[in-house]
């Protein structure tokens, strides 16, 4: 394909990612509002949330599979149309229960079409001109990311949209989406005659969604020690290695167990893990700690986080073009770890006094890190798979890079919450802190009295801030895991045209 076919092709998949990436993160400043028409509970709050999360990580490895079997056009519009069904849903919900059943739709949709764009890419172009393209995606990932919460907060803070637009908005980009795929990516399709292992696909989802339940209520519905943190993980433990069992006996696994004898595949992998423990763990709590410590409103609170999109956004295109040119990657992998890690350290040094430059500046520097990071981290592994495997190691270090992300966000909460809750009993004794300040509950800022204000605003800051120097020592755990990944030279050729020389290969007589 020439470089404009390759855009065109790309422009429907950045349009979906973007919609898809989006609608996971542009809730989080109208929950409260959302919330509070829809007369939910305190308990609402955090499944709103979870749910698209947990069916988005729990499908990935579905999608990823069928992709390798069936035609990959197809399947993204399937997810496409899926997204916009569950956004509709959730964009006219009479209640709470019909909001959290449509965020598992929109989560099924996001999970194919963050699983398959990466995949079609891969299809479509080669690893050594894939660094040029894939930081367009890391860039596009990163502003959805952060860009969410502003627009949350611009369309809940303008009267006549208000928190129903956050649903509503993604659906006629996802429909364009559609369209442009339609008329503008063509990829061959490959018909093989297999079974997908339903029951390993069962089995996968089923544990990671126990385990990732368990995570996110834990120090918040219950203690992390206790029968039912001891029930949840031991139930997610025994259903994972049923799993393992099936899939290592299954003809078509819906995760192939020998991709992980590749050495670059299992260090990659358990780099996307921390990466998005530190990342999604660390960043998430930005938006509170701008709105309760620094008092700011959610549209400037949204703003605030551009510098770390901007620092994104540069990093992960330059880092693409230059791969592209020169045919190295690793070291943009592991100058990405180091910057991460002095991104993280620098954030663990915030408190509600610091100056909106200096966040800017280490914002910046995590963004710059991440960009170098994660996109190419799936460039590395796609260069060292065979092509019949393309699908499945893609959706596998997405899928591990989620369910960082939900982990880390769980336990980095339940690290905030207990904080906060030790701080504020320690400076205003223990009745004054049993006011729901220590749980997921944020305080009304508008009602506190100016001493008792200031101290809520310094234990936020304080608190924030130890998040980042908990997530640190995980983003160097990353970057150690990036140095014992050997350097390969890049292939000249697309996922395709790999699939059609092994597939004559194998025709040959041995």
């Amino acid at each position: 394909m020439s470089r404009r076919e390759v855009l065109q092709a790309l422009s429907g998949l950045l349009v979906g990612m973007f919609v898809s990436i989006l609608a996971s993160t542009v809730v989080s400043n109208a929950l409260p509002r959302i919330i509070a028409d829809l007369n939910g509970s305190q308990s609402v709050y955090t499944w709103i949330v979870t749910t698209e999360l947990l069916a988005m990580t729990a499908t990935v490895p579905l999608w990823g599979k069928m992709a390798d079997l069936y035609s990959r056009k197809l399947l993204i519009q399937l997810s496409l149309t899926l997204f916009a069904a569950g956004s509709l849903i959730a964009g006219f919900t009479p209640n709470v229960e019909v909001l959290i059943a449509s965020r598992v739709v929109q989560g099924i949709g996001a999970g194919g079409m963050t699983a398959l764009a990466m995949i079609v890419m891969a299809a479509m172009i080669p690893p050594r001109e894939l660094g040029r393209y894939s930081g367009i995606f890391g860039a596009v990932f990163g502003i959805g990311t952060v860009a969410g919460p502003l627009i949350g907060g611009v369309l809940v803070d303008t009267s006549w949209l208000g928190w129903r637009w956050c649903f509503l908005l993604g659906v006629p980009f996802t429909l364009l989406s559609i369209a442009l795929l339609q008329r503008t990516l063509h990829l061959p399709v490959v018909r093989r005659e297999v079974r997908i292992d339903w029951l390993g696909a069962l089995l996968i989802t089923t544990g990671v969604s126990t385990l990732l339940v368990w995570s996110t209520l834990a120090g918040n519905k219950f203690d992390w020690a206790s029968g039912w943190t001891a029930a949840l993980v031991t139930a997610g433990l025994v259903i994972l290695a049923l799993a393992v069992f099936v899939e290592s006996r299954a003809a078509e696994p819906i995760i192939p167990l020998d991709i992980f004898r590749n050495r670059t595949v299992a260090l990659a992998t358990l780099a996307s893990v921390l990466v998005g423990v530190a990342m999604f763990g660390g960043t998430v709590f930005l938006s509170q700690y701008f709105q309760i410590s620094l008092g700011k409103s959610p549209t400037v609170a949204g703003l605030m986080s551009l510098p770390l999109i901007f620092g994104l956004l540069v990093s992960s295109t330059v880092a693409g073009q230059m791969i592209t040119k020169y045919g190295r990657w690793k070291a943009y992998l592991v100058a990405g770890g180091v910057i991460m890690t002095v991104g993280m350290l620098l954030l663990g040094t915030i408190d509600a006094h610091t100056s909106v430059l200096l966040l800017s500046l280490y914002m910046a520097v995590l963004g710059v890190g991440v960009g170098m990071l994660m996109q190419n981290l799936v460039l590395a592994a796609q260069n060292d798979v065979p092509a019949h495997e393309l699908g499945a190691t893609t959706s596998v270090l997405t899928f591990f890079r989620s369910m960082g992300g939900a982990i880390g966000v769980s336990a980095l909460g339940a690290v905030l919450a207990s904080r906060v809750t030790s701080l504020m009993t320690e400076k205003l004794g223990p009745l004054a802190a049993g006011g729901g300040s220590g749980t997921a509950e944020v305080p009304d800022l508008a009602t506190l009295p100016a001493p008792v204000l200031q101290i809520v605003q310094e234990v936020y800051g304080t608190a924030t801030a130890n998040l980042f120097l908990v997530g640190a020592p995980i983003a160097f755990l990353g970057l150690i895991a990036v140095l014992f990944i050997k350097e390969k030279p890049l292939s000249n050729l697309s996922g395709d045209e790999r699939r059609a020389q092994e597939e004559a290969a194998g025709a040959l007589p041995h």
